[in-house]
């Protein structure tokens, strides 16, 4: 391989016993037996069993991507074995996360025997204890962090759980999904349900959806996630699902996807409809086989999308100036708190703070005395056992989450108490390390050397994502030709280098930071620059260019 590939490989401690393996991911390589998982067994026997008496299948899931993926994932599987399944999600603004007792009685009363829950359902105790009394089954599969008590369920499937020692909890709950109808499938084709006139599934063609939700849900890209996003890319690419071909019309992916197309233009779009619009909608749109109908959802989505970035932009601009009057900078965590923000674009607020500050992020909604909060985090830091840790502290009405990403409710008049504990938390978890904004490089530069073919050859280490961060490289000893403001507050510049060269450069939303004016002002100094080396095909174009993260006078 190019010696760029293999310092990229080194950089993130790919021996030479693992590159090929890493390089090109298989499910035949990496796929577990998936009653590693504990309660797996369990689950499949009662899933089984519901299909076998035609008993309906409730599937009661998150509104994220990752929760829409998994819902559709379950329904398009269930579906395809001739079960009687329907969805349910629940209203952001209404009922908000997780399960809850009235929507559990009232999917009781219509008929469900058993209910999934995905990617929620771990910290539902009263409601799960309320199905179980009223004759209800139900079936947790998630991937959120646990307590050492579960829900009282006819099976807990979460790798997260204390208990479980399958080494997967880096899964997203999609994932988790997946391993369950693998596992049902196995239980179907060996109580002889599948024959002629009932053929059994190809699981494969839907690692289209486990692909976005795994990269939308930010979990780490490696071993059996890494397979996931690659094999489910290629399905993709295919277009044999006809929402995702939708939404990709609509979204204007005119080029072979990526794991950038997933998170930052599909998974986006998906996400509009539980944050703005109607929460049922990425489901309906990945479960459909209907062009029609997913072209009419996916032009919906599209609009709740524009409409979705217009709200975070406005209280983004609040959150920033209440950071930048009010934040302590000797606190880890940053707190944004507002009356009248929508709940529904707090955990994308929380993320751009998170990504213009290098410090954990909470952003919090009151509304009637109650207030729902969303976080963002950072490597090193786990958001996530900081809420749990709160919530069993008893200062939450709920939460929980993950290490990057986390959500709670809270009551208005605890707020500050929250904060103080929250802040402890995490300085304990940080054991006296202060948090510095930290850039890391795999490699130097110049100017010349950045070329297509460099591009082309780093592609090979993809899907970029978290746990295996796309390339950044210095730059150095380069001059800014020329630069200006483009599109909204992105600066464009023109860069060569000592042995010459030209190279086109972006840093994006830099025109009124520090970043940004250094490159506006910085004509004929020498600069080293550095960021990651992207493709530029925008109008056909076949060329290159570097997204700066960040820059430097030569002294």
């Amino acid at each position: 391989m190019s010696d760029a590939v293999a310092r990229v490989l080194v950089a993130r401690g790919v021996g030479v016993a693992e590159a090929a393996q890493f390089l090109q991911p298989t499910l035949r390589d990496l796929m577990p037996d998936p009653r590693v998982l504990t309660d797996m067994d369990a689950a499949v026997v009662r899933v089984v069993a519901a299909i076998q008496a035609g008993e309906r299948i409730a599937i009661f899931g998150d509104y994220d991507v990752d929760g829409a993926t998994s819902s559709a994932l379950l329904r398009r599987f269930f579906r395809a074995v001739d079960a009687d399944a329907v969805v349910y999600i629940p209203d952001r603004m209404i009922e908000g996360y997780g399960p809850n007792t009235p929507a559990l009685l009232k999917l009781r009363a219509e008929g469900a025997a058993v209910v999934i829950t995905v990617d929620c359902g771990i910290v539902a105790f009263a409601p799960i204890a309320a199905a179980r009394e009223a004759g209800l089954d139900v079936i947790v599969i998630d991937h959120h962090k646990a307590e050492p008590s579960l829900p009282v369920a006819a099976a807990v499937v979460n790798p997260n759980r204390i208990d479980d020692s399958s080494g997967l909890g880096h899964l997203a709950a999609v994932g988790v999904a997946f391993l369950l109808i693998v596992a049902v499938n196995r239980g179907l084709r060996e109580c002889g349900w599948y024959g002629m006139k009932r053929p059994e599934p190809d699981l494969r063609q839907w690692l289209d959806i486990v692909a976005l939700g795994t990269v939308c849900d930010v979990v780490p890209l490696k071993g059996l996630n890494r397979a996931f996003v690659v094999q489910g890319l290629k399905v993709l690419a295919n277009g044999v699902n006809p929402g995702l071909a939708a939404l990709s019309r609509v979204a204007r992916v005119d080029t072979r996807p990526t794991a950038f197309h997933l998170g930052y233009l599909l998974g986006p779009r998906v996400n509009a409809g539980g944050r703005v619009g109607e929460a049922s909608l990425g489901t309906r749109l990945l479960s459909t086989d209907d062009p029609d109908e997913a072209a009419g959802i996916a032009t919906r989505l599209d609009e709740f999308n524009a409409a979705r970035r217009e709200i975070e932009a406005a209280v983004l601009g609040e959150a920033i100036e209440q950071v930048e009057t009010s934040a302590d900078p000797e606190q880890p965590v940053l707190f944004a708190v507002g009356k009248g923000w929508h709940p529904g674009v707090i955990g994308i607020v929380a993320g751009r703070l998170r990504e213009r500050y290098d410090r954990p992020a909470l952003v919090i909604a009151l509304e009637g005395g109650i207030a729902k909060g969303s976080g963002r985090s950072i490597p090193g830091v786990d958001l996530g056992r900081a809420v749990m840790a709160a919530r069993e502290a008893g200062l939450l009405i709920n939460g929980g989450g993950h290490a990057m990403a986390a959500g709670l409710t809270v009551a208005e008049t605890d707020i500050p108490t929250l904060i103080s504990f929250m802040q402890n938390e995490v300085q304990r978890q940080l054991a006296g390390e202060h948090l510095a904004p930290l850039l890391v490089l795999d490699g130097a530069l110049a100017v010349p050397a950045v070329t297509v073919a460099l591009v082309e050859e780093l592609a090979a280490v993809a899907p970029f994502g978290a746990g295996n961060d796309e390339p950044r490289f210095a730059v150095v000893g380069a001059q800014v030709v020329k630069a200006d403001i483009v599109g909204s507050g992105h600066v464009r510049c023109f860069l060569t280098g000592r042995g010459g060269g030209r190279l086109k450069a972006i840093a994006f939303n830099a025109a009124d930071s520090e970043l940004g004016h250094l490159l506006l002002t910085g004509g004929g100094r020498s600069i080293h620059l550095c960021g990651t080396i992207r493709a530029d095909t925008w109008q056909g174009r076949n060329d290159v260019q570097l997204c700066i993260d960040d820059a430097a006078l030569v002294p």
